[in-house]
């Protein structure tokens, strides 16, 4: 048995993991019966809980920044979103108008009988294109929202989605932006309950996650267009690791950044090439989001991939 077999066979699914992936196998039939583009884009990070009744956990730094945004920018491609996050982390959309700024958006009138919310006159120009395209994408079923919090939440529906999307062959993208944790503690050496620091320091044994990506690439969407995403403080390093991720696991694109320049400067690592797409200051303080261009050239990719697959069938 493997180890990513172990980990599915020791591990319960999610509380709600039957209606969620009844939910994937609707969406993914009725847009394949379409014959659309989808994208599968996993944001967010992964907490690893110490008790089974969870109090204490260990949590992994994303807020889901660049998933949020990217699954924006795939709904303006036209591509149907399956968009897998973390609990409270951010999603498309609603990103834009969060905490104080939004209730700064915001008028009441109260006379008396009624109260009645308005958008403030110099707020609607912000927020109604955003309004309109969140209305669009929900109306027209472009998008799915499934969420997640463990980490064994989170691959439990890795692979229901994956599942789902074998049927779409070439015309799937899968885009693994989540963080996900490297190290978990087994349920079987996981206390009940909360642990007592009357008891004094605890002894917290972790264990690797598997690697999912090998039987992704490999078993589960075989023909897919398939980017992970590389994280490095060491630009040394990148282009390397990055390579070695592709060889490893036999995808087809590893999206690389620095954590210092992630906001503006990526690197696109194929198998053959390397390429950079960075935003400029004036490009930032224009308001544009790497994303953007980030999803642009996968798109681009995507098609030539489809394309390839479509040429070498004839």
């Amino acid at each position: 048995m493997t180890h990513w077999e172990d980990f599915y066979n020791t591990h319960l699914p999610p509380t709600d993991f039957e209606d969620n992936r009844s939910l994937l196998k609707e969406f993914c039939e009725r847009h394949n019966k379409l014959q659309n583009r989808i994208v599968l884009v996993t944001s967010g990070g992964t907490t690893v809980p110490l008790e089974h009744n969870t109090v204490r956990f260990v949590d992994n730094f994303s807020a889901g920044t660049r998933g949020s945004a990217s699954a924006e920018y795939f709904l303006d491609h036209d591509y149907a979103v399956i968009f897998m996050y973390r609990v409270k982390s951010l999603e498309p959309f609603t990103r834009h108008l969060t905490g104080q700024q939004f209730f700064d958006m915001l008028d009441i009138t109260d006379n008396g009988q009624s109260t009645s919310i308005t958008v403030k006159p110099d707020s609607v120009d912000v927020f109604a294109p955003i309004l309109a395209k969140y209305k669009q994408a929900r109306e027209s079923q472009m998008i799915l929202y499934v969420n997640f919090n463990t980490v064994a939440d989170y691959l439990w529906l890795l692979r229901a989605a994956c599942e789902c999307l074998a049927a779409f062959e070439e015309r799937a993208l899968l885009y693994l932006a989540a963080a996900v944790s490297d190290f978990y503690v087994p349920q079987d050496m996981m206390p009940t309950h909360k642990i007592q620091s009357g008891q004094g320091a605890p002894t917290i044994s972790l264990q690797l996650v598997p690697k999912m990506l090998a039987p992704l690439a490999s078993l589960w969407v075989p023909h897919a267009f398939v980017v992970s995403f590389k994280l490095e403080t060491d630009e040394n390093l990148l282009i390397t690791k990055a390579r070695d991720s592709l060889f490893k696991y036999n995808h087809k694109m590893v999206i690389a950044n620095i954590l210092q320049t992630r906001k503006h400067r990526v690197v696109f690592v194929s198998p053959t090439m390397s390429y950079e797409v960075h935003l400029s200051r004036e490009q930032a303080l224009q308001g544009l989001e790497i994303e953007e261009p980030i999803v642009a050239d996968l798109v681009k990719r995507h098609s030539e991939y489809i394309n390839g697959a479509s040429t070498n069938r004839q």
